[in-house]
């Protein structure tokens, strides 16, 4: 069977949940039988590999494959940056490409949101998961509204909106 090769990506402010977000899409796609493929922008370059608690060691006991990009280096066997179509060629055949972050790359873009909605993330965001904590009237009309504590929810727009690549 031919990979899907879909890609999207996830922004949101710290601690806003993007992590486990991206974890628990993950591992259902992977517990359906698709590879998942996983790249973690690491913008203050600070990304460390396998220590308990980080976000890179958490992506990898999801059993994905790990890129971690930072402006000076890419955690693979390289050190530097890589665009994203190097990734996209590294990792070759899959089914689904998660971003987190990466916020300039013209993406089909889900925003995490807990607690407070910041619009700055508005103008390249094409929808919002979010919990309780955010009144939907408070999004705009015009970006798609998402349950934060429904990951096959999230899933099913990702197969609507991803870009193919």
């Amino acid at each position: 069977m031919k990979a899907k090769r879909l890609m999207v990506a996830f922004s949101g402010p710290s601690n806003s949940g993007k992590t486990t977000a991206i974890v628990k899409v993950s591992n259902i796609l992977q517990d359906n039988g698709f590879k998942v493929c996983i790249i973690k922008h690491d913008p203050k370059d600070k990304a460390m590999f396998d220590r308990v608690g980080k976000d890179s060691y958490k992506f990898g006991e999801t059993g994905a494959d790990v890129a971690v990009v930072s402006p000076n280096k890419t955690t693979l066997l390289k050190k530097e940056t890589s665009s994203i179509e190097e990734l996209i060629d590294l990792f070759k055949d899959f089914d689904y490409l998660l971003v987190e972050g990466l916020k300039t790359l013209d993406l089909p873009r889900l925003s995490i949101f807990r607690n407070n909605l910041d619009e700055t993330y508005f103008k390249f965001t094409n929808a919002i998961a979010s919990d309780d904590t955010i009144k939907n009237d408070d999004i705009p009309s015009s970006i798609d509204r998402l349950n934060l504590n429904s990951p096959e929810d999230i899933i099913i727009w990702i197969d609507k909106n991803a870009k193919r690549v």
